[in-house]
């Protein structure tokens, strides 16, 4: 770091006084060994360790690398662990209050350093994808000729939010949301570390459970609601974080949802039957059960996907398709923002006209074929590509549809056992009563008849 006369004294008081600083701050890791969670990153050899020079010697010197995911993962935490374990000169650059100005005064400053003292930069830049292209392309020269080793961290999705020709001159690392395993032993270290609340509070099982709901594995929110209902216990006068305290901190009611039990799957099904029966309020309200219990965002967005199947099929075409962008938005957000893309796609699936024939359609054909209904291919319909597939009569007498008037050919295409079954049944909800007309349609010009 470079800090300033301001920043000192703020460092010296912190060190006289550590609660001055929040809790989450207290407990950063000081070397990557305590860093919770993301150890796909940390094996040895990895960027991140060469970064904090274990093994970083040799013609090949760290890569600059950029650190993609949610809120509260670490991606600051692991810029700061590199800043007190690296003996490279270290600054900090925030994209919100940083522009090319200060970009090029940190590379002309690392140029100076390299020249002078031979003294690496890593320069950690925050929120990067706040940057303008303008901004972005300012870090180039100094990325491209290792004047700088750069740190980049964001929330967005990077392929949007940075550069090409930055993304090519860097590794991208990409930050997995902490586990409830990850955050609880953050918690448990925050209690008992003389950094942290040293004892001071215990944390039943029931708060802790909600408190790891709130989280929702953010290692952040889970310390900065810690220490608020800490401080509210003590005040008091009691040692135990109870849960009532807990929800007045914080103002969230503890949801009776375990993500591992029976509630978990019971809410799930709830909120599906009522999207299937087409009670929008009701569905929102299991959707609201579930984000408020800590699901899984991705959990939820998969079950929808399947409900647009299952449920609407071709009755709204569109149903599948606003299902799967939600699911893609999801995993490109996050809570707290995914719920509001989450909301869009139930509200859309429960106010979509019904229908499972394509459900009941496939199972029907999947039931034959596990009965044994299947039997060879026509031999019209089988491939004629290979030197003597003509004199085993494939692909004979075959009709291209494309040169018909009407674009359909009269032939059989079922296997013998099968060339008169009927699968698909559908229904005149919504749009898909075109498909129903389309069906009778084809189904007569096929020369076909019911069973």
């Amino acid at each position: 770091m470079e800090p300033d006369l301001f920043t000192a004294a703020a460092e010296e008081r912190q060190e006289k006084d550590p609660t001055a600083s929040p809790l989450a701050v207290r407990m950063r890791p000081r070397t990557l060994d305590e860093v919770v969670g993301q150890q796909h990153l940390l094996k040895p050899g990895s960027p991140l360790r060469r970064l904090v020079g274990e093994g970083a010697g040799g013609p090949a010197g760290p890569s600059s690398v950029i650190l993609w995911g949610p809120p509260g993962t670490g991606k600051t935490t692991l810029a700061y662990v590199v800043s007190k374990a690296t003996n490279k000169r270290f600054v900090e650059l925030s994209a919100i209050t940083a522009g090319v100005k200060e970009v090029r005064a940190v590379i002309d400053g690392a140029r100076r350093a390299t020249g002078g003292f031979g003294k690496e930069t890593v320069l950690f830049l925050d929120e990067i994808h706040r940057f303008s292209k303008a901004q972005q392309d300012s870090l180039l020269p100094a990325v491209e000729n290792r004047w700088v080793t750069l740190i980049a961290a964001t929330t967005e999705n990077p392929y949007f939010s940075v550069i090409s020709p930055l993304l090519s001159r860097s590794l991208l690392l990409t930050l997995e949301p902490l586990t409830d395993d990850d955050v609880r032993g953050l918690i448990r270290r925050a209690l008992t570390d003389d950094r942290g609340l040293d004892g001071a509070v215990t944390l039943p099982e029931d708060t802790e459970a909600h408190l790891l709901r709130i989280a929702g594995g953010d290692a952040r929110r889970a310390l900065t609601a810690l220490e608020a209902a800490a401080g509210a216990a003590l005040d008091k006068g009691e040692t135990d974080i109870g849960l009532r305290t807990l929800e007045e901190t914080v103002d969230r009611a503890a949801v009776k949802y375990d993500r591992d039990g029976d509630q978990h799957y019971d809410v799930a099904s709830a909120l599906i039957k009522s999207i299937r029966g087409s009670d929008v309020d009701a569905a929102l309200h299991y959707l609201a059960r579930m984000i408020e219990a800590g699901e899984d965002p991705r959990f939820i967005a998969r079950r929808l996907m399947i409900s647009a199947s299952e449920d609407i099929g071709l009755a709204d075409p569109n149903a599948l398709p606003i299902a799967v962008a939600a699911a893609q938005a999801v995993a490109m957000i996050g809570f707290p923002e995914a719920a509001l893309t989450l909301s869009h796609a139930t509200i859309a699936l429960a106010l979509a006209p019904k229908s499972n024939a394509a459900t009941t359609a496939i199972g029907a054909a999947l039931d034959d074929v596990r009965k044994g209904l299947a039997g060879p291919v026509p031999p019209h319909l089988r491939d004629g590509h290979y030197k003597g597939a003509a004199g085993l009569g494939h692909a004979q007498g075959y009709v291209y549809p494309h040169d018909l008037p009407e674009g359909i050919a009269g032939q059989q295409y079922a296997p013998d056992a099968l060339k008169d079954r009927e699968y698909y049944t559908p229904t005149r909800h919504g749009a898909e009563a075109r498909y129903a007309d389309a069906v009778e349609w084809t189904r007569k010009h096929l020369g076909r008849r019911r069973p």
